[in-house]
């Protein structure tokens, strides 16, 4: 079995337009939640989301790629190209043939579909652009990074919900493991800001119209983001031989299915999930200092969450410490897993624990550590990174420092 690192990281969400500034923004408890602005939103009951503001398109890309970009896929692109930049590493020859892309998402091209059935049944339209399948398609996002940067080897796209990237991230670190690869460009991306995706998120009723809190006793529901995580996973010592920056050492994976409910999380399944990270990893729940939450401040899932931490780690879960970042970022869905991982990174190679903002209330039901609202110094050696999904799809990945 070879060892997998991250040598290279890249993203853009409603935090910042790249690693140092999201990280900046997570060391501040800084909130990128705000007011959304797109077409239409005076007719939404939810109006606030962690938006990429400020965003242009055409300064990024040409007329020509933004024809065949969704959303989604543009953040992409740019997360990828910062995480290939930092990690050095040009795809040609033998290398490029054994390196693939393996990236998640829950909606892929939602703002494509949007526009175009705006464009059919609104304005009446008995045409559509003739690229508007594969600017939509999930895998989108997937085919144009293999394609930017010459990926030629095991390249798919994962879909999930809300524990995609998490799910695509096991996939590549089991691939580089097993020697199938030496390099996995992975992460995940969403974007559902738009009319027709929080109309669609409306109807759940488990969004919040103010903030998002989670692990607080007065939380009220989930707050939308958009933006993507992009790494590069290698072999580790493919990575020594070249001398690269090593960001951390991604040592195992848990996944789990609830088959339960389709909605509503499970105790038991969550647990399984953090348990199997664990076993996979080699590790005493012990080691453990740090744990990314899904927390994604409804009332259901941080209790189960905090519930599935406790019976997983017994009496060392009072010595966790344990965040949601979502209270700055908004939930990415798919994607979210992708930019958490930032966060468990950043607490592994810097030594500084993001917060949960927007804290106020203790919760007998999530009474944990829950790093409130203000970023902690702590030296940890492993951190977990957590995702439970709609549908009872749950994936949790095991970092240490290195």
């Amino acid at each position: 079995m070879k060892r997998v690192v991250i040598t290279g990281a890249g993203t853009i969400n409603a935090l910042g337009t790249s690693v140092a500034e999201t990280m900046e923004a997570m060391r501040e408890g800084r909130c990128g939640i705000g007011p959304l602005e797109f077409r239409d939103v005076e007719r939404l009951s939810i109006r606030i989301g962690g938006q990429v503001k400020g965003y242009d398109p055409e300064a990024q890309f040409n007329r020509q790629q933004i024809a065949l970009y969704d959303r989604f896929t543009q953040f992409t692109l740019l997360a990828a190209k910062e995480a290939i930049a930092q990690s050095g590493l040009i795809f040609s020859g033998e290398l490029a043939e054994i390196s693939g892309v393996v990236l998640g998402t829950a909606g892929g091209g939602v703002s494509t579909w949007d526009d175009n059935y705006r464009s059919v049944y609104e304005a009446g339209k008995n045409r559509v652009h003739p690229f508007v399948v594969p600017k939509l398609m999930n895998n989108a996002a997937t085919s144009h990074v293999s394609m930017e940067h010459n990926l030629k080897g095991p390249t798919f796209t994962v879909s999930t919900a809300c524990a995609s990237s998490n799910h695509a991230m096991a996939q590549a670190f089991s691939m580089v493991r097993s020697g199938m690869s030496k390099v996995m460009i992975t992460g995940g991306s969403e974007s559902m800001l738009c009319f027709g995706g929080v109309k669609a998120w409306e109807g759940l009723r488990v969004m919040s119209r103010d903030a998002c809190r989670p692990f607080s006793a007065n939380r009220n529901g989930m707050v939308q983001g958009e933006g993507a995580g992009v790494f590069v996973f290698e072999e580790y010592e493919h990575a020594r031989a070249r001398g690269a920056d090593i960001l951390a050492e991604m040592i195992g994976v848990g996944m789990s299915s609830d088959a339960a409910d389709i909605v509503m999380p499970s105790r038991r399944g969550a647990t399984r999930a953090i348990t199997g990270a664990l076993r996979d990893a080699g590790i005493a729940p012990d080691q453990v200092g740090y744990i990314n939450a899904h927390g994604t401040g409804t009332a259901a899932n941080d209790k189960t969450e905090s519930a599935a931490v406790a019976d997983a780690f017994g009496a060392h879960a009072d010595d966790l410490m344990i965040s949601s970042t979502k209270s700055m970022h908004g939930h990415l869905i798919g994607g979210t897993g992708a930019v958490e991982l930032l966060a468990c990174i950043m607490a592994l190679r810097d030594g500084i624990i993001a917060p949960t903002i927007g804290y106020e209330e203790p919760d007998p039901e999530c009474a944990l550590d829950v790093v409130p609202n203000v970023a902690r110094e702590a030296n940890i050696d492993v951190a977990l990174n957590n995702a439970f999904a709609f549908g009872g799809l749950n994936a949790v990945l095991a970092l240490r420092k290195i």
